[in-house]
C-alpha cells in the first residue's frame, strides 16, 4: 500500500523535531541527568518518524506516547504551551488512526 499523506507528513515532522531538539539542547545545557533523559525523548522522536514513514503499528503509539509526554511537561510552563501541545496531540493521534492511514499501519509486518 503507498504511504498516505499525513504519515509523510507527521513522520518527517517527528524525524525533523526530534534532531531539532537534539542539536539546540546538546548546544545550550550542561551535561548531566537532566540532558540525558531529554536526549533520549529526542531520541524517541526521531525513531517514531522513522518507524511511520515505514509503517510500523508500533510507531503510531511511541509517536502519540511522546507527545502525550509534552502536554504533561509543557504543563509546568504555561497553560498556552499546554494548550498547543494538547491540540497538537489530538491532530496526531487522529491522523494516524483514522482511515486509510490505519490500513496502511496494518498492510505492513511487524518488524
Amino acid at each position: 500500500m503507498k504511504r498516505p499523506w499525513a504519515v509523510t507528513v507527521l513522520g518527517l515532522l517527528f524525524i525533523v523535531a526530534g534532531l531539532v531538539g537534539l542539536f539546540y539542547h546538546v548546544t545550550t545545557e550542561k551535561f548531566g541527568w537532566g540532558l540525558i533523559l531529554v536526549l533520549l525523548l529526542r531520541l524517541l522522536a526521531v525513531v517514531g518518524g522513522i518507524f511511520l514513514l515505514l509503517g510500523r503499528s508500533w510507531a503510531r503509539w511511541l509517536t502519540v506516547g511522546w507527545l502525550a509526554i509534552h502536554v504533561v511537561v509543557s504543563a509546568f510552563n504555561s497553560l498556552e504551551q499546554m494548550a498547543s501541545h494538547a491540540v497538537l496531540l489530538v491532530i496526531v493521534t487522529y491522523f494516524l488512526f483514522k482511515e486509510p492511514e490505519a490500513n496502511y499501519f496494518r498492510s505492513t509486518p511487524a518488524a
